[in-house]
């Protein structure tokens, strides 16, 4: 796909881009009164920020998830991995076939917090870890943090996955990745409002603004 063509796919998604933002507010009202859940989430996450802030950055790890995050999105798209390598300063991975949600999804998909996720998931399956809801989200929070920070960290330097997509095209796809797990995910988590009805506040605030916008012409 042609740079100048994702250039106009962008423009054309900003307004769903609004919608989103618009559907996550609505979302983060409504489960504003899960404190058993967000307090040791929020919990993590500064615990994390501390980390992050005064001590060195690990940034192998991050190289690491963000290659098996390559690797994971080109199996779901039935492509092959051939070689991968990790170092603090950097990575790459062969993959036989690439677009742009493999290119991407290092910025908008929290591998290791989806790792916590499934760990939980199949803890609470085979043991029933009821009692353990508090870790879970504390570790949630912390492994969410970790990806936003140095996800933002690493976009402080030229990133040829971002230069090869077009920047605004890259910015919009990793806004509304990022707004998508979340929009899905805090309802899942805190149980306050279903999955469907996010589904419906985005799509009704995103039709919204296209009326809106057709309005003024």
């Amino acid at each position: 796909m042609l740079k100048w063509f994702k250039f106009l796919v962008a423009l054309v998604l900003l307004p769903v881009c609004a919608g989103a933002a618009i559907a996550l507010w609505g979302v983060l009202r409504a489960c504003g009164t899960a404190d058993t859940t967000w307090v040791p989430f929020l919990g993590g996450a500064v615990c994390w920020w501390i980390v992050f802030v005064f001590l060195p950055k690990p940034m192998w790890v991050y190289v690491l998830g963000h290659e098996l995050t390559h690797a994971l999105w080109t199996w779901l798209f039935g492509g092959q991995v051939k070689k991968m390598k990790v170092s603090s300063s950097g990575g790459h991975v062969v993959i036989s076939k690439t677009n742009f949600v493999i290119t991407l999804a290092p910025y908008f998909f929290p591998l290791y917090a989806v790792l916590v996720i499934a760990v939980f998931a199949l803890g609470h399956w085979l043991w029933n870890w009821q009692r353990f809801f508090a870790w879970f989200d504390l570790l949630l929070g912390a492994a969410y943090a970790f990806h936003v920070t140095l996800t933002f960290h690493t976009l402080r330097t030229k990133q040829s996955d971002i230069t090869s997509q077009g920047y605004l095209f890259s910015a919009v796809v990793i806004f509304l990745g990022n707004v998508a797990v979340l929009l899905f995910g805090i309802p899942l988590l805190t149980e306050k409002i279903s999955m469907l009805d996010a589904g419906k506040n985005f799509f009704w605030a995103t039709n919204d603004i296209f009326l809106r916008l057709r309005g003024l012409f």
